[in-house]
């Protein structure tokens, strides 16, 4: 079931952790279904947080690469308008 998990997208997990909250909050399980079901949303949280630190990894490093190129444009163009002064 755990591996079933890793491949679930990012919203399908979500609408897990989603579902088992309105399970727990529904207040008719037998404590040890709780359980199951906080420790399965404890491991469905784990892997969404998962998911946005590598999500937000990836935007700092497009942004970081973004500055640069650009940085270097505007070099480039300062540089070539000065030759021509």
């Amino acid at each position: 079931m755990a591996a079933q998990k890793k491949k679930l997208g990012f919203e399908q997990q979500l609408a897990q952790l989603e579902q088992l909250v309105k399970e727990l909050e529904g207040g008719e399980l037998e404590l040890e279904e709780g359980i199951e079901r906080y420790r399965a949303g404890v491991a469905l949280l784990k892997s969404l947080n998962g998911s946005l630190s590598a999500a937000e990894q990836q935007v700092e490093e497009l942004t970081a690469t973004l500055q640069q190129e650009l940085a270097q444009l505007e070099h480039g163009e300062s540089s070539g308008a000065d030759a021509l002064i």
